[in-house]
């Protein structure tokens, strides 16, 4: 097996990052397109949304500096799969909780996938690269933390819309 540096990785594990903030951009594209009666939800995924493209260029300044280029292959993969998240989140009744779940679990790999770049970074010492990842990984906390925060709410208001006649509730 052949040896690969810690900057090859750091490379590699930079563009599995930017095809994820793809699939991050789209899923949120598709969720704040789709929310209707959840205004607080909407802006704060509209925000987030802003902040996934900021990262989304920074990893690309990252990659470019390290003498790569994002992978096409990914991305296109990571949009596609996020195509098929959001297309099944429309066939169900309870689009809204799903979708916050959902929310959840992908913040959460998200800042796991930060912790991996950020000690990276370092071992290759790439203090421009770890300093953006921090960036990052402290607006991905800070969107888990919003979601878990809001989980009951999201729930509650749901609920009471479900149990009205005539009032729709999904999104």
């Amino acid at each position: 097996m052949a040896t690969k540096e810690p900057r090859e990785h750091l490379l590699d594990w930079l563009r599995d990052a930017h095809a994820m903030e793809q699939q991050a951009e789209t899923m949120l594209k598709a969720q704040a397109d789709r929310l209707v009666h959840y205004g607080t939800l909407k802006a704060r995924v509209l925000q987030h949304l802003e902040e996934t493209e900021w990262q989304k260029a920074q990893l690309e300044q990252c990659i470019a500096r390290l003498g790569g280029s994002p992978s096409a292959l990914k991305d296109l993969s990571m949009k596609m799969m996020a195509f098929g998240q959001a297309a099944m989140g429309m066939a169900v009744d309870d689009e809204v909780v799903k979708n916050s779940l959902q929310s959840y679990v992908f913040e959460n790999m998200e800042i796991a996938s930060y912790t991996v770049l950020i000690a990276a970074a370092e071992q290759a010492g790439d203090i421009e690269t770890r300093d953006v990842c921090q960036q990052i990984l402290a607006q991905e906390v800070a969107m888990a933390k919003w979601v878990l925060d809001h989980l009951p709410g999201t729930t509650n208001a749901f609920l009471t819309r479900s149990a009205m006649p005539g009032m729709e509730a999904k999104v």
